[in-house]
C-alpha cells in the first residue's frame, strides 16, 4: 500500500471547524481511495479530535445511493424516480425549460435557494451570486440562522464582533446561555473544562435540560422565550447592589440612567414569575455575575429562533458592559465570531457588479419558502437549491413539499444523495464532497481559516459547486471573467493580505490577522457613532422596537397548550446531514413530554400521540426524559422523512429584527393516537 497524508478541513454548518488529515491509498485498484480519515493534531482548536459525525465521512463517500451521475425525473414528483443522463442533456434541459421561464416571466421568476450544507468560502457562496445575477433572479434575504443573533448583538455594540471564545479558559465564571455546548460546539469544551480546573464556576441556563446541562454545577431552566425577563432581572439586582463598574460605564457606555430607571420594576420575583424559577435563584446568578470580573458568557444561535430572538442577543450584550468585564481576558461575551473572518477573506470578492441606479431584482425571504411557493402571485417557476435540504430543515415544511409538487415549477437540485428535497426535483447534478474539492473554510467558532485540500477526485460524474456554476453558466452564454477562473485563482482572489495562502496550504491553517489576546472592548470602542455601548439605542424605535432592552410574551396560537422546542440531539446528525446514514446508531425520533403532562393527557410512556397544529402534524411515540417542563415538549430535529420532521410543526414567523425566522415560537397540541 502507497499511502499519503491530505491536509483538509470540516465544510460543516458547525461552529468549530475543524482541521482533518485524510490517508490516501494510492496504490489501490481503481485509482487512489480514500481509507481513513482523522483529527488534525497540530490544529490548535480541535486538536487532533472529530465528532461522531465525521468520523464516517470515508463511508459517506462511497456509500452505493450517493448520486454519481445527472438525473432526470421520470416519475411524479416526490417518487424519487430519476434516469440516470448525460450531462450534456440535462444542462441542455436546464437551459431550455429555465429560458422557457426567462421569456415568459422574466427573471424574478427564477429563484437560488442556497444553504449553508457546505460552509466553505467557495462552495457556499461564490460563482452562483454572478449567475443568478445574470439571470435577473429573485434575490435571497434573510437567513435561517445566524443574522438575528448578530443584528441583535449590533443593536448593542454598534457591530457583531465581540470576544474569542477560546478566551472562556481564563474565566473565573461560565455562563452558557441557550446553547449545548458539549453536543453543537464540543471542540470548546475542554476549554471550558480548563477554566474549572481553574476553578471556574460553570452554569448553564437553557429550556431545556441538555448533556451540558448535565455537566454544569449550576442549571438554570427558565420557560422557553422569557430569557430576556430573566437578564433584566440581573441588571436590576447589579444596579441595586452597586456591581457595577461606573468608571467603564461613565467612559464607553450611552443610556446608563435610562436603563437604571427601566430596570427597576424588573425585580427577581417578578421575573421568577416570567421565567417560572426560584427568585432566589435569579439572586444568586446576578451576585455571581456581578462580582465576577472574569465572567465569560458563551452563547450561540439557538436562542435567536425565537419571536424575539433578537432582543435576547441585544439584552444579553449589555451585562458585560454594566459589569466592566470586557477590561479582562476571560471576561466579555461570545457568540459567532464569522464576523472576524473578513479579516482573512473578503465575502463580497464574488458579489456582482450592479448599476446602483438600475431597478434591482425582488427580494424574497429565505425564511419564507413555503409562503412564495405556494403563493400564485409569488410567479416562482424555476428554483435552484444546492447546500441543503429545506423540505427538512427549513420551517413550515408542509408547505415547501407543497410547493415543490408543483407541475408548474421546474426544480434543479444539487445534491450527493437523494434527499427529501432533491426527490421533487426535476434535474438532479451530482456534488462532489469536502473530500474532493479545493477550498478554504472561514470558521465562527474560532480564529483560524483553515484549508480544504482534494484528498482525491470526485467519483463518478461529481463537481464542485463552483464547477457546477461554470457550466450552467456556458450554457446561457453568460460572458464574466469570473467563470474563467479555476478554483485556486478564485481563492488568491478572495484572500487578504494579511493571509499567506502558501503557509495556509503547508500547514492547514492560519490564524486571522486580528490582535492576539482578542480584547476588543477592553478600553471601549464600540462600533457607534460615538464609540459608546447602547443600553439605550433610538435607531430601534424607527424600526418599531423600544429603545431599551425588554422583554414581550410571545404572541404564538395560546389556545395551543404545548409549547414545542426541536432541539439538535443526536451526536451523528448536523442538520439533516446524515441522518438517512446514520439513523440506525441514534433513537428513533420521539416527542419528549414531563411526566405530569403525560399524566394529565391519560397517557403511558411509549404510546404513540399526534402532535399538531395548523400548519400539520407527526405521530410519534411519548418519551419521560426529564429533560422538559411541564407544558414544553420536544422533538429532535434533523430527520429525514415524512414521520418525524419536526419541521411540519415549526413556525415560519419572523424574528423581531435581523431577518431570522421564529422556529421555537411553534405551539402546538398532542392527542392520543
Amino acid at each position: 500500500m502507497t499511502t499519503r497524508s491530505v491536509l483538509g478541513t470540516c465544510h460543516h454548518d458547525c461552529p468549530d471547524s475543524c482541521g482533518w488529515v485524510a490517508t490516501v491509498d494510492d496504490s489501490a485498484p481503481g485509482g487512489p481511495r480514500l481509507v481513513k480519515l482523522r483529527g488534525n493534531p497540530a490544529h490548535p482548536y480541535s486538536q487532533g479530535e472529530l465528532c461522531p459525525k465525521v468520523n464516517r465521512l470515508v463511508e459517506r463517500v462511497y456509500a452505493p445511493d450517493r448520486v454519481l451521475h445527472p438525473l432526470v425525473r421520470d416519475g411524479e414528483k416526490g417518487s424519487g424516480s430519476f434516469r440516470e443522463a448525460t450531462w450534456a442533456e440535462a444542462l441542455g434541459i436546464v437551459r431550455e425549460r429555465v429560458g422557457a421561464v426567462l421569456a415568459e416571466h422574466g427573471g424574478e421568476a427564477v429563484v437560488g435557494w442556497g444553504s449553508a450544507g457546505n460552509q466553505s468560502l467557495l462552495a457556499h457562496s461564490s460563482l452562483d451570486q454572478r449567475f443568478f445575477a445574470h439571470l435577473g433572479a429573485s434575490r435571497m434575504v434573510g437567513s435561517l440562522c445566524g443574522a438575528t443573533a448578530g443584528a441583535g448583538a449590533a443593536a448593542t455594540f454598534g457591530t457583531g464582533h465581540a470576544a474569542d471564545p477560546l478566551d472562556v479558559r481564563f474565566a473565573e465564571l461560565v455562563i452558557l446561555w441557550g446553547t449545548n455546548t458539549r453536543l453543537t460546539n464540543r471542540h470548546l469544551w475542554p476549554f471550558v473544562e480548563e477554566a474549572r480546573t481553574n476553578g471556574a464556576a460553570v452554569w448553564v441556563i437553557d429550556p431545556v435540560r441538555t448533556i451540558t446541562a448535565d455537566a454544569a454545577d449550576v442549571f438554570v431552566q427558565p420557560l422557553p422565550g422569557t430569557d430576556v425577563a430573566l437578564m433584566l432581572a440581573v441588571m436590576h439586582v447589579l444596579v441595586r447592589d452597586d456591581l457595577v463598574d461606573h468608571d467603564y460605564v461613565a467612559a464607553h457606555a450611552a443610556g446608563y440612567d435610562d436603563l437604571v430607571a427601566h430596570v427597576q420594576e424588573w425585580s427577581p420575583e417578578r421575573a421568577a414569575e416570567v421565567c417560572g424559577l426560584d427568585a432566589a435563584v435569579i439572586e444568586q446568578l446576578a451576585a455571581a455575575y456581578g462580582r465576577t470580573k472574569k465572567a465569560f458568557i458563551r452563547t450561540l444561535i439557538g436562542a435567536e429562533h425565537h419571536e424575539h430572538g433578537a432582543m435576547f442577543f441585544r439584552t444579553l450584550a449589555c451585562l458585560p458592559a454594566l459589569t466592566g468585564a470586557w477590561r479582562e481576558r476571560g471576561g466579555g461575551f461570545a457568540r459567532s465570531v464569522g464576523v472576524w473572518s473578513s479579516e482573512g477573506v473578503d465575502p463580497d470578492v464574488f458579489a456582482p457588479v450592479r448599476d446602483a441606479a438600475a431597478p434591482q431584482p425582488r427580494a424574497l425571504s429565505a425564511v419564507h419558502m413555503g409562503r412564495w411557493l405556494t403563493d400564485p402571485d409569488a410567479h416562482v417557476h424555476a428554483l435552484f437549491v444546492w447546500n441543503g435540504n429545506p423540505v427538512v430543515s427549513a420551517p413550515n415544511a408542509g408547505a415547501i413539499r407543497t410547493g415543490l409538487a408543483r407541475d408548474d415549477l421546474f426544480c434543479v437540485v444539487s445534491e450527493q444523495f437523494l434527499t427529501d428535497t432533491a426527490r421533487f426535483a426535476d434535474v438532479v447534478f451530482p456534488a462532489a464532497t469536502q473530500l474532493e474539492q479545493l477550498d478554504v473554510v472561514p470558521a465562527w467558532g474560532h480564529l483560524w481559516l483553515g484549508w480544504n485540500e482534494p484528498a482525491i477526485a470526485p467519483p463518478g460524474e461529481a463537481v464542485p459547486n463552483t464547477e457546477l456554476w461554470r457550466r450552467l453558466a456556458a450554457v446561457f452564454g453568460i460572458d464574466d471573467p469570473m467563470f474563467a477562473l479555476d478554483d485556486l485563482a478564485l481563492i488568491r482572489l478572495a484572500l487578504r493580505d494579511g493571509i499567506d495562502l502558501d503557509r495556509l496550504r503547508a500547514d492547514g491553517f492560519q490564524r486571522l490577522p486580528v490582535p492576539d489576546p482578542l480584547l476588543p472592548y477592553a478600553a471601549g470602542g464600540f462600533a457607534t457613532a460615538d464609540g459608546r455601548v447602547r443600553f439605550r439605542n433610538d435607531g430601534l424605535v424607527a424600526m418599531g422596537e423600544p429603545a431599551l432592552p425588554t422583554y414581550a410574551p410571545a404572541q404564538g396560537d395560546a389556545t395551543l397548550p404545548f409549547a414545542l422546542q426541536s432541539p439538535k440531539t443526536a451526536p451523528r446528525f448536523l442538520n439533516s446531514t446524515y441522518s438517512h446514514h446514520h439513523a440506525a446508531r441514534e433513537p428513533e425520533p420521539c416527542v419528549e413530554i414531563d411526566v405530569a403532562d403525560v399524566a394529565a393527557l391519560g397517557i403511558e410512556e411509549g404510546a404513540l400521540v399526534r402532535v399538531h397544529n395548523a400548519r400539520g402534524e407527526l405521530v410519534l411515540p411519548v418519551r419521560c426524559t426529564g429533560r422538559v417542563r411541564p407544558g414544553v415538549v420536544a422533538i429532535p430535529w434533523g430527520w429525514w422523512g415524512d414521520a418525524a420532521a419536526v419541521n411540519v410543526l415549526t413556525s415560519d414567523e419572523p424574528t423581531d429584527w435581523g431577518g431570522g425566522v421564529a422556529y421555537y415560537s411553534a405551539r402546538v397540541a398532542i392527542d392520543p393516537v
